[in-house]
């Protein structure tokens, strides 16, 4: 649900090339089940001379709402 989420955001947003969301949350101490911890690759054509903190801070603009509130940690590659 929330990977989907995650997803369908990041798409809207950056239009990729390639987009990878993958759901980390069981590598953790949490419930099982539980959607909190993710790792995203992110290409993009918008990127394209952007700096890396740059392209972070747009992932984390996008996905604020998330990480407000259900995401713990997102680990990102976007290029």
């Amino acid at each position: 649900m929330i990977a989907q989420q995650i997803e369908d955001k990041l798409r809207a947003a950056f239009q990729p090339s390639t987009l990878i969301v993958n759901n980390e949350s069981h590598m953790h101490n949490v419930p099982p089940g539980s959607e909190s911890h993710f790792r995203v690759l992110i290409v993009s054509e918008l990127f394209e001379g952007q700096s890396r903190i740059a392209r972070h801070r747009a992932v984390n603009a996008c996905l604020a709402e998330e990480l407000d509130g259900v995401i713990h940690a997102l680990a990102m590659q976007t290029m």
